[in-house]
Parts: C-alpha cells; structure tokens; sequence
C-alpha cells in the first residue's frame, strides 16, 4: 500500500513554527517512503477562515520546500460532500437534534484546543426525536446508542513516539470522555471539524495521519465515527508538539513565531528546519 499523508490546517491565521514542524515532517516522511504528501485547508469555520490566510500558507508552504501531489482540497467548497454521512447516521437513529445555546454549539464545532476535546454534554436534548428538529438546531450522535451497535470495540494503530502500539476504545471512557458530540448544524452549513476531517481522510486515501500529539484523545471520537460508517480508518502519529520558553504550545495568536515573520527577518528554509529540530 503507498504511503499517503497530509498537512491540514485551518486558514484562520499564519503558519508558526508548530505548523511547520508538523507540515515538514509529514512531508518528510512521505518522500522517505517514496508515497504522496497532499494539502487540504480545514475551512469548514466560515466565519473565521479567510482566503487571504490561505494563500499566506500556500506561501509559506511553498518557501519552505514543501510540495503537494495532488490539487489542494477545500472542505468549504465541497459541504454537501457530507451530506450522505450524515443521513446514514440518521438512519441507523443515531442523531438527536440539539437547541442548546449557539455558542456552546459553535465551540466544539471548531479544532479542540490542548488537553481536552470539549466539555462532554450533559444530555439537555437528548429526549428529542429528529420529528421534532426546529430550524438551527444541531444534530448530535447518540454515543449509548452507537456504542451499542458495535459487535466490538475499535481499534486503531499509533506510530507517534509517546503512545506507539494498537489503542482499543474504551466504552466507558468514551461516555465519560466524548459524550454526545455535534456532526452538524442546519443553516450555517457547517460540519464538526473532526467529522469532516476524518472522512477527507478517507476520501484522499489517506494511510497515516500525522499531526501533533494534542490531538491523540480526540482520535478515539474520529476512529469510532469511520467504523460505524464502515470506512476504513487509517494509522496514526501524533509527533511532539513546539512549545514557547514557558512550556505552552504555540498557537496562531503567536504572531511573533509565525513563518513570515521569520521570512521577514532573513531566515532561511534550512535555518527554521534547525529551529524545530529537523
């Protein structure tokens, strides 16, 4: 089987040296194997992604040596893609439709930040039958209902230095850790970030995912999500993150560590692979 791996940012603002540590190394290991490394913009925020961080990406990208084997894909050009997930999850009646607050919902839409995937849900909503789905509702999956369809739990493959080996769902803490997470919401066209993600994955042919180990537990959400849509669900590494002088990881509000700054500066390509390690 080729070697096929991605970097999948979210255009919401400039590249830091975290990215670049993550978009280099799966290049990286992609031209070791002689496999092909693709682009995908993770833009399903309509509010916050912009075309110009796009483009300052692709830029950066391009200046850093990086290149991609295939036409870059777009989540927001293509939401209807996920259309048909969606109704085969109703179907098998594993949606509810939510009220709850649009903040709250909007929240665990988007990328999780560091240490938690989001707040687990207490269940406010869950009484409700799709009959009963108002305009801007969003649709959660039933986890207790899902958990119980599955003959057994599954299990994924990790190559990533600090949890290498084979990971099997733990159901209990699947309840306690993940609870009745958001797939959509009606109206804003929008799709839960790692819903989509996860079936771009498949719809790439992605092998190996690799991104920062921040995003380890939220595998566990992404891995269930393709079994019970029967999809295959590729290996994962999850490498070391780049962490500031206090032992945070870096993040996009770091301006004063983005790639363009450092291009503005005068470094070179070779000068940010020593910066991060590589």
């Amino acid at each position: 089987m080729t070697f096929r791996t991605r970097f999948a940012p979210s255009p919401t603002g400039p590249l830091h040296l975290g990215h670049a540590y993550s978009a280099i190394l799966a290049h990286d290991m992609a031209r070791a194997e002689r496999g092909a490394f693709l682009l995908r913009m993770e833009d399903t925020d309509l509010q916050r992604a912009k075309p110009e961080w796009d483009a300052q990406i692709i830029d950066d990208l391009t200046w850093l040596g990086l290149t991609w084997d295939e036409p870059v894909l777009r989540q927001a050009q293509q939401l209807r893609r996920y259309d048909p997930y969606l109704a085969q999850f109703e179907k098998m009646d594993l949606l509810y439709p939510c009220s709850c607050s649009r903040s709250q919902i909007q929240a665990v839409l988007q990328a999780p930040q560091e240490g938690t995937i989001h707040d687990v849900y207490p269940g406010t909503c869950k009484h409700r039958d799709m009959a009963s789905r108002q305009p801007g509702d969003a649709l959660r999956l039933h986890l207790d209902r899902a958990l119980d369809m599955l003959p057994k739990m599954p299990v994924f493959t990790e190559t990533g230095p600090a949890h290498a080996g084979t990971h099997r769902i733990d159901p209990a803490r699947a309840l306690a850790e993940i609870g009745d997470v958001v797939l959509s919401r009606k109206g804003d066209e929008i799709v839960a970030y790692f819903l989509a993600s996860a079936l771009d994955d498949v719809h790439q042919a992605i092998t190996c995912v690799v991104r920062g180990e921040d995003l380890f537990d939220f595998t566990a959400i992404q891995v269930l999500l393709l079994t019970l849509l029967g999809l295959p669900v590729p290996t994962y590494h999850h490498h070391r993150l780049i962490r500031d002088e206090t032992g945070k990881r870096l993040a996009k509000r770091d301006d004063a560590r983005a790639i363009a700054k450092y291009r503005a500066d005068g470094l070179s390509p070779h000068e940010i692979r020593r910066m991060v390690g590589l």
